[in-house]
């Protein structure tokens, strides 16, 4: 496998500096592609992407996302909506039982994830949970703590966050389709 260096040479260079902010506190990928490095179960995360695409994403303000960082985590499919409003970069992967946030780095991820959960538990709601993510912000650029970037602040869950749904065919009704 080529370094994560040699293979981010083409990228843009808001995709390689987000990328590089990951290998320098968890050193080289343990998968790469010639569009996304992958690192698992590292720090708190299941999982970590970083990825030659990024998408321009305006809230609190302009700025670029392209590293995603992964956790299980179970949402109620009631919830989905609150939290798409909250912030289009946080993602429900519900069948796999995951939550991802995708930003430009692991800093803003804590702070995505630890709304999220917010959200999620009651604690806030979703305009509460955007007035605080803009506050943070704000917070890091006048070099003030930021206590939802340092880390996250509940546990990740484990396989068992996985939502299989509910059957709603019997082999019966299959079996009589198939014979149709």
């Amino acid at each position: 496998m080529a370094n994560a260096a040699e293979i981010m040479e083409d990228w843009p260079e808001q995709s390689r500096e987000a990328a590089q902010l990951v290998i320098d506190k968890y050193g080289e990928p343990h998968e790469a592609t010639d569009s996304v490095l992958i690192w698992h179960g590292v720090g708190p995360w299941k999982r970590m992407v970083a990825s030659k695409t990024y998408y321009e994403h305006n809230f609190p303000a302009p700025h670029i996302d392209s590293v995603e960082s992964t956790i299980n985590y179970r949402v109620a499919p009631e919830q989905v909506s609150s939290l798409a409003q909250f912030d289009g970069s946080v993602v429900v992967e519900r069948t796999a039982g995951e939550v991802t946030a995708r930003c430009h780095d692991e800093e803003a991820n804590f702070l995505a994830l630890n709304l999220m959960h917010d959200i999620v538990t009651g604690h806030k709601n979703v305009t509460e949970a955007r007035e605080y993510y803009a506050k943070e912000f704000l917070d890091v650029r006048r070099g003030e703590r930021a206590p939802y970037m340092e880390g996250l602040n509940f546990e990740p869950g484990d396989a068992s966050a996985a939502d299989r749904d509910t059957r709603v065919l019997s082999d019966e009704q299959l079996e009589r389709a198939q014979q149709s």
